[in-house]
């Protein structure tokens, strides 16, 4: 008589796991969360407007009086203004330009062939520095770098005689562990600020003596982090990451399909990587890490339009009378040149990617450029649709002055109990990190978050835009460990080309290394600008004067 067998214990880490994904799960998807959200403000701004609630806001010329939508003032409000609320969420403004450039830029090949040239052309003992550099800036292809980083990392590993699950593995830890950094401005950028100033009118003290955010206000500080990271993200993959493949056996050759494991897809985040985007999951699509003849001479042609168009520019802005100087004839705090940043990143995606394309072949004429703006837009479509909703929830928390009820009451709380300086700005780069682990959607947790935390940090005297880049850490640093995350699961079908028996847990055991150390690091680097109050970028400092 035999008996049953007896089902594994789960370790810890598996159950942590389960639970996350489990409570995720059950989470709503952000369009519905947000519609959710929004109700949620109109009861409870109406409650309070019934209770005659009123709150001194600095400021304001007179006591706020909370306002409710369930109200006749409310209702004629929303439905006289549900379309100003949609076209002038400010995101709209910047990320819809910048994305129809990089539209160009990236539909033409050249982001990729730059990544190409980047992993390929680099020396064996630089390589894994060099994936982490790439992954780091990746973002400026947003999600797509999860799809290209990873097997071009893993084709230039092999060639090098490294093992490819190392570069594998580590393109994909730093395209999503520094995911909200960059060298290079890029639509993230110019989405996180759109949303930054939504809520600033939420106190009307800071509309005046804050910096206005734009799309550079991070611009020093994701230079410095994202050179940092990279260095981090290449030593993990150097002196942990590989040595620890390396030590298990995994097979260096890709392992025939009849051999591996199904995904058998069971969770959502599973379930649409392999019902709808089986192409992608295969690194075989990439034939050839180093680039060809004429690539290369389109590359180079790129980059001599970059150093064209960067000496008109800097022509343009530096000549005395130049009419992108302000009235002291000077560029800070203000200037035409600041506000005129959305326009020359535009200029420079598009005049690369554009002249890219037509010597490697990819753009035939003029009259392409509108279909890949096109493309670019049609990517964005699930984003455009979120910022409908985004935008009421936005505008009835300033109009209802929920929001400045929240900024006051919390700044207050906050300073009774003692907690300010840097101990706050952890508290809430942890609270960011936790909410990650569920929420992986980076512009809808950043309105959750600034709606609440940019007035209430503001009136404890912390620059919006300093703000900002704490969310950056948490926004990043840990979303390439959830199960909510569905990159997650597309990389893991690519490692079971390497290893079959690969599984979450495989994955995020070889992952935390980086969630750590990117995460100190980060933290390291903002608690520098901190200290020595340095500008996190042009006109953008730590605390407000």
């Amino acid at each position: 008589m035999t008996t049953p067998a007896t089902a594994p214990k789960k370790s810890v880490t598996d159950r942590l796991l389960t639970g996350i994904e489990r409570v995720g799960n059950k989470l709503p998807e952000p369009f519905t969360l947000f519609t959710l959200l929004f109700l949620v403000t109109a009861i409870l701004s109406s409650i309070m407007a019934w209770q005659n609630i009123v709150i001194e806001v600095p400021g304001a010329e007179e006591p706020v009086a909370i306002k409710g939508l369930f109200s006749a003032e409310g209702l004629t409000w929303f439905t006289t203004t549900i379309g100003a609320n949609y076209i002038g969420f400010p995101p709209l403004l910047t990320v819809i330009t910048i994305l129809l450039a990089i539209g160009i830029a990236e539909k033409s090949g050249f982001l990729a062939a730059s990544i190409r040239y980047t992993i390929g052309g680099a020396p064996r003992w630089i390589l894994p520095y060099a994936v982490g550099f790439i992954g780091v800036v990746g973002s400026i292809m947003a999600d797509t770098a999860f799809l290209v980083v990873p097997p071009l990392a893993a084709l230039a590993f092999k060639a090098a005689g490294r093992h490819p699950l190392a570069g594998l593995m580590g393109g994909f830890a730093a395209a999503g562990a520094g995911y909200s950094t960059n060298v290079i401005p890029t639509s993230l950028d110019a989405l996180f600020a759109g949303i930054t100033n939504a809520v600033l009118p939420t106190v009307p003290a800071l509309v005046d003596s804050v910096a206005e955010v734009s799309p550079i206000s991070n611009y020093y500080y994701n230079v410095v982090s994202a050179i940092v990271l990279s260095l981090v993200a290449g030593f993990v993959i150097d002196k942990f990451l590989e040595p620890r493949i390396v030590k298990d056996r995994v097979s260096w050759e890709e392992i025939q399909d009849g051999e591996t494991e199904d995904l058998n897809p069971t969770t959502r985040a599973q379930r649409v990587i392999v019902n709808e985007q089986v192409p992608p999951t295969t690194p075989n699509m990439v034939v050839e890490a180093r680039l060809s003849k004429v690539e290369k001479k389109a590359l180079g042609w790129a980059g001599i339009s970059i150093f064209l168009t960067a000496v008109v520019v800097l022509v343009a802005v530096l000549i005395p009378e130049s009419p992108w100087r302000n009235e002291d004839g000077d560029f800070l705090p203000k200037s035409p040149l600041l506000a005129s940043i959305v326009f020359i990143i535009f200029l420079f995606f598009s005049i690369s990617g554009y002249v890219y394309g037509r010597v490697s072949g990819s753009i035939r004429g003029y009259k392409d450029v509108p279909t890949l703006m096109g493309e670019a837009l049609k990517d964005m479509t699930g984003f455009l649709v979120l910022a409908f909703v985004l935008g009421q929830f936005v505008a009835l928390f300033n109009w209802s002055g929920l929001g400045s009820w929240i900024a006051v009451t919390g700044a207050e709380g906050l300073e009774n109990i003692g907690m300010t300086g840097f101990p706050v700005i952890i508290f809430f780069i942890i609270l960011c990190s936790f909410l990650n682990l569920f929420i992986t959607s980076g512009s809808g947790m950043w309105t959750i978050m600034a709606a609440v935390f940019v007035p209430m940090f503001g009136l404890l005297g912390f620059e919006p835009a300093f703000i900002q880049g704490a969310f950056r850490v948490g926004d990043s640093a840990t979303q390439i460990v959830t199960p909510m995350n569905p990159y997650l699961f597309l990389v893991l079908a690519m490692v079971k080309k390497y290893e079959p028996q690969a599984g979450l847990g495989t994955m995020i055991a070889r992952l935390l290394p980086f969630v750590f150390t990117f995460w100190l690091a980060w933290l390291a680097v903002l608690f520098v600008f901190y200290t020595f109050d340095l500008s996190m970028g042009p006109g953008a400092g730590i605390f407000i004067n």
